[in-house]
């Protein structure tokens, strides 16, 4: 298994990859939607504003993850962790983890204080993110699933109530994904 950053020779694959692996877990317009998301994310975001992580097993991309940059007010650097996708065939070997890890790992050395994401609590506190109250940092969006909102320091200083309105990338700026 190898881990590395994302480069844009990768784009048709992780694309396919996400819509497969959401239209197995979901349904086909989920799959349609998330690989959409995905490719809106790599056609719209500025390069400095989204670090993708792949899982590369046997020369095909087995797993993929993707960090856009969230603006909290203040001089927090922060980005959101979403999507995130494994083989359908690779899930439950801690490739996931491994990869969320890789990128955490790659983000703290870029001097980025935050991570959020959104998604099942189970699984991302095994990669350190702890359910965060919107009285801490409110998400861009209404969500439908509050116990959802996750974050963590990278830092290794307590996340503070920040006041004020979030933000994220064009592509995640869609109630549709919260």
């Amino acid at each position: 298994m190898k881990l590395s950053l994302f480069n844009s020779s990768y784009t048709q694959e992780v694309i396919e990859l996400f819509t497969k692996v959401f239209s197995e877990s979901e349904n086909k317009s989920e799959g349609q939607i998330i690989g959409n998301l995905v490719s809106d994310l790599i056609a719209t975001t500025e390069s400095e504003d989204l670090i993708g992580f792949v899982a590369i097993s046997n020369e095909r991309i087995v797993g993929c993850i993707l960090f856009s940059r969230f603006i909290v007010p203040g001089d927090e650097v922060a980005f959101i962790l979403s999507p995130v996708a494994i083989a359908t065939s690779e899930q439950g070997k801690g490739i996931g983890q491994q990869l969320i890890n890789y990128g955490l790992d790659h983000l703290k050395s870029l001097n980025v204080n935050l991570a959020f994401t959104y998604g099942d609590p189970r699984f991302y506190s095994k990669v350190g993110f702890s359910q965060i109250s919107e009285s801490v940092v409110k998400a861009p969006y209404e969500l439908s699933q509050p116990e959802g909102w996750l974050a963590q320091s990278l830092d290794g200083n307590p996340i503070k109530a920040i006041q004020g309105t979030s933000k994220c990338v064009e592509a995640l700026s869609d109630q549709k994904y919260w």
